[in-house]
C-alpha cells in the first residue's frame, strides 16, 4: 500500500456527561473496537502513537493513517467433482451447469483442483477491496455495540441505548466525510467545544486538527494532557501556600473524567477543624468532593485544598466559596461526632456489642471479639509478642463500630478506634493494633507495621475464615459477602511478609475450636474437613500472589503438594526452587524423579525403606546407593534448618549417578530381593529429592 493512500481517520461520538468511573474503558473498548473492526476486514492501518482520546462529553479515535480500500479480495469456492460434473460425453451435467451460472462465469471458464476424494471444479476470482469510506459506518457500529454498558440508557422516541444520549458524531477519513449513522444522528465534520467558554461547532478540515482546534476550543481531549495539567495546577497551588499537594491517583482519574478544561483553585476551612481526626477530613475532601488535600513539610494535613473547576471563572472567589462552603457541614458534623465520641470513651462504647449480630450462626460481634482475642493471645505466644497486650487490642478492636464517627464515615473502622484508644490512655502499641488489623485493606497495600498489628490481622482473618467457612459462607462464582478470599490473601501475606514461622494448620485448628457448637466440625457435616479445606483455601489465594511476582506456575504447584504447615516456610521454599531451577541438571533430576514415582506407584504392596548393601550387585546402583547416604549426610541439618538452597544445590550434584543408573540398571529385575532393594534404594533416593518440593513439576 502506498503512503499516498494512507490517510488519518477520526471518530468522535459526541454525548451528555458520561459516567465518570466507567470513561477510561468505554473509551479504551471504542478505540480497540475500531481497531479490530478494520483490522478484521484487511484494512491496513498506522496506529503510532493512537490511543483512546476522551473527555466527558466526547470518546473518540484517531488514528494517523488508515488505507483508503482494502486490499484485493481472493476468493475460492469449490464445485462439483468430475464425475458429476461431466456426463459420458465430456459435457456439463446440470450439476456443473448450475454451479457455473450461480458463479457468473461460463463452465469452461472454471478450474480444477484435486483433493483426496479427486478431481473437482474450483471457481476463482479476484476482486477489488471495497472503500474504506463503505466499511466504516458498520466498522464504527461494530464498536459501539461492543461497548460494556450494562445500563443503557434511552432517550427520544427511537430504542437506540448507550451508556448517555449521543448529540453529534464526526466521522471523516482524510478530508472527506464518511456518511453514516450512530444511534439516529449523521455524521459531520462538526464537533463541540466547552459546554460554557466556548459554547459553539469546532470545525475539522482533517483528523490532523482534532487535538488542536479543541483545545483553541478550551477542551483538552486528550487524557494525558488533561491529567498532567491537574497536576500541575494542584501543586501550583500547593506550593503558593508553602506546602506539598496530596494526590491520589483514584481521585486525579476521577477528576480527570470531570473536566475537559482544568482550573486548579486554592481554598481554606477553619483551623480548628484540624483538631478532627485527618482521615476524616480527608475523606470528605477526596472522596466526597474530588478535592485535593495540602499537607506541610511534616507530612500533616493543613487548613489549604485544592479544587478543580471545569471553567477558568472571571470570578474564582466565587468558585472558591462554593467550595468552601460544600465541605463545612461535613467538616462541622465530622467534629461533633468526634467530640461525643471521645466523651463517651472507646472502652464505654464495646458495652452495645453483645447487642449486634455479627452471623447468625456465629453470634454477636462481642462473641467475635471474645473469639478474636483468644486466638490474639495465642498467636502473639507464637511469635514472641505480647499475649496480655494482644488481648487488650483485640477486646477494643471493635469498639469503633458503636462510635458516631465510624457511624458516618464506615471507611474509618480501625482509624477511628486508634484515636479513641489513645484519648482513652490505652498504650500505643494497642491503639496502632486497633488501626493495623485492618491491614491490607485493599489490593497493593502494605500489611500491619508492628508486631502487635500484625498479630491482630491475623487472629481477626483467622476468625472470619474460620466462622465463615462453618456457617456456610464459602466464596462461589463471583459472591463472597464476607470477603473471605480477601482475608485469606491478608491472612497468607502477613504470615509471609512479617516472616512469622508459625504452624498454619495449629492456628486453623485454634479457631475451629473456637466457633459456636452447633457450627463445629462433625462428621455428619459438611464441615468435617473444615480445617483441612481452610488450610487449601488460605494457600490457594497465594497463586496469584506468587504469579504477580513472576513465579512460574509449576513453582507454585512444586511447594503447595509438600503442604508446607509454615507459610513463610513455603515461602523460602518458592526461593530456593527457583534458583534451583535455573540449574542445568534440574530438568533430568525433575524428570528422574517423576519416573521413579510412576516406578514406586506400580510396585506390589509397600516399598521398604531399608536398603541391604550385599544385594547391590551393579556398580551404578552402588555408586547411587553411596550417594545417596553421602546427601543424607550432607543435607539433613540443611534440610532442618530450612536452608533449601544449600539442599537442592547438592541434589543437583547427584545427576551423574541417577542418570547411570537409569541407564545400566534395571529396577524391576527377576530375583524378587534385588528388585526390592532396588526399589527401596529409589524411594530413599525420591524422599530426599521431594524433601523441598515436588521437582516432578518442573518437568515439562
Amino acid at each position: 500500500m502506498s503512503a499516498k493512500a494512507m490517510k488519518p481517520l477520526l471518530v468522535e461520538i459526541g454525548t451528555e456527561e458520561l459516567p465518570v468511573k466507567a470513561l477510561p474503558g468505554l473509551a479504551r473498548a471504542f478505540f480497540d473496537g475500531v481497531v479490530a473492526g478494520l483490522g478484521k476486514r484487511g484494512v491496513e492501518i498506522d496506529a503510532t502513537g493512537a490511543r483512546p482520546l476522551y473527555t466527558p462529553r466526547r470518546l473518540a479515535v484517531h488514528l494517523p493513517g488508515v488505507a483508503s480500500e482494502q486490499p484485493a479480495q481472493a476468493s475460492e469456492v469449490l464445485g462439483p467433482y468430475v464425475n458429476i460434473a461431466l456426463d459420458a460425453d465430456g459435457l456439463p451435467t446440470r450439476a456443473l451447469e448450475g454451479f457455473a451460472a450461480k458463479a457468473g462465469v461460463d463452465w469452461k471458464d472454471l478450474e480444477r483442483t484435486t483433493d483426496n476424494k479427486g478431481e473437482r471444479f474450483v471457481h476463482r476470482a479476484v476482486k477489488a477491496g471495497a472503500r474504506t469510506a463503505d466499511l466504516l459506518p458498520e466498522v464504527v457500529a461494530e464498536a459501539v455495540a461492543g461497548m460494556p454498558i450494562p445500563k443503557p440508557m434511552r432517550w427520544g422516541a427511537h430504542a437506540h441505548g448507550f451508556a448517555r444520549p449521543v448529540h453529534w458524531l464526526v466521522l471523516l477519513h482524510g478530508n472527506d466525510v464518511v456518511d453514516a449513522e450512530v444511534m439516529g444522528v449523521r455524521s459531520d465534520r462538526m464537533s463541540r467545544g466547552h459546554r460554557f467558554m466556548h459554547d459553539k461547532p469546532v470545525w475539522f478540515s482533517t483528523p490532523d486538527d482534532y487535538v488542536e482546534f479543541l483545545r483553541g476550543a478550551r477542551v483538552l481531549v486528550d487524557p494525558d494532557e488533561r491529567r498532567a495539567r491537574i497536576v500541575a495546577e494542584v501543586e501550583s497551588a500547593a506550593r503558593a501556600v508553602g506546602g506539598t499537594a496530596r494526590i491520589d491517583a483514584g481521585i486525579l482519574e476521577e477528576v480527570n473524567g470531570l473536566v475537559e478544561w482544568p482550573r486548579g483553585v486554592a481554598c481554606s476551612f477553619e483551623h480548628e477543624f484540624l483538631a478532627v481526626p485527618a482521615e476524616a477530613l480527608v475523606t470528605t475532601m477526596e472522596t466526597n468532593q474530588k478535592f485535593f488535600p495540602i499537607l506541610d513539610g511534616e507530612g500533616k494535613l493543613t487548613e489549604h485544598f485544592v479544587g478543580i473547576a471545569n471553567i477558568e471563572s472571571r470570578d474564582e472567589a466565587e468558585v472558591r466559596k462554593g467550595y468552601e462552603r460544600v465541605i463545612r457541614p461535613r467538616f462541622a458534623d465530622a467534629k461533633f461526632f468526634f467530640l461525643e465520641d471521645l466523651k463517651q470513651g472507646l472502652p464505654s462504647m464495646g458495652e452495645g456489642l453483645a447487642g449486634v449480630t455479627y452471623q447468625a450462626r456465629l453470634g454477636s460481634v462481642a462473641d467475635k471479639v471474645a473469639r478474636v482475642a483468644a486466638l490474639a493471645g495465642a498467636v502473639a505466644g507464637a511469635v514472641g509478642a505480647d499475649p496480655a497486650a494482644a488481648r487488650r487490642a483485640a477486646a477494643l478492636s471493635k469498639n469503633d463500630l458503636q462510635s458516631r464517627m465510624v457511624n458516618e464515615f464506615p471507611e474509618l473502622q480501625g482509624i477511628a478506634g486508634r484515636y479513641y484508644a489513645v484519648a482513652a490512655g490505652e498504650a500505643v502499641e494497642v491503639a496502632e493494633a486497633i488501626d493495623e488489623a485492618y491491614r491490607p485493606r485493599f489490593a497493593g497495600d502494605d500489611i500491619a507495621l508492628s508486631p502487635l498489628g500484625k498479630v491482630l490481622a491475623i487472629a481477626e482473618r483467622l476468625d472470619t475464615l474460620a466462622g465463615g467457612f462453618a456457617a456456610g459462607l464459602k466464596p462461589t462464582g463471583n459472591k463472597d459477602p464476607f470477603a473471605l478470599r480477601r482475608n485469606a490473601l491478608g491472612l497468607a501475606r502477613t504470615l509471609i511478609e512479617s516472616g512469622f514461622d508459625v504452624d498454619l494448620p495449629e492456628l486453623v485448628d485454634a479457631a475451629v475450636s473456637q466457633l459456636p457448637a452447633e457450627v463445629q466440625p462433625h462428621p455428619d457435616r459438611d464441615t468435617a474437613d473444615l480445617p483441612h479445606e481452610l488450610y487449601d483455601f488460605i494457600v490457594d489465594r497465594l497463586r496469584g500472589y506468587y504469579a504477580d511476582k513472576g513465579v512460574p506456575a509449576q513453582h507454585f504447584s512444586a511447594v503447595a503438594d509438600k503442604r508446607p504447615a509454615s507459610l513463610y516456610d513455603f515461602d523460602r521454599r518458592i526461593d530456593a526452587i527457583g534458583s534451583f531451577a535455573q540449574l542445568p541438571e534440574a530438568e533430568a533430576l525433575a524428570a528422574a524423579n517423576k519416573r521413579i514415582g510412576n516406578i514406586l506407584k506400580k510396585a506390589d504392596g509397600a516399598v521398604g525403606g531399608t536398603i541391604d548393601p550385599a544385594l547391590l550387585s551393579e556398580a551404578p546402583e552402588r555408586a547411587l546407593a553411596e550417594a545417596v547416604e553421602v546427601l543424607y549426610a550432607e543435607t539433613g541439618q540443611a534440610l532442618s534448618k530450612g536452608d533449601y538452597a544449600t539442599v537442592l544445590n547438592h541434589l543437583a550434584r547427584l545427576r551423574p549417578q541417577v542418570d547411570a543408573f537409569f541407564d545400566g540398571v534395571m529396577v524391576n529385575a527377576e530375583d524378587l530381593d534385588v528388585r526390592a532393594n532396588r526399589l527401596a534404594l529409589l524411594k530413599r533416593l525420591s524422599d530426599r529429592l521431594g524433601s523441598v518440593a515436588a521437582i516432578e513439576h518442573l518437568s515439562t
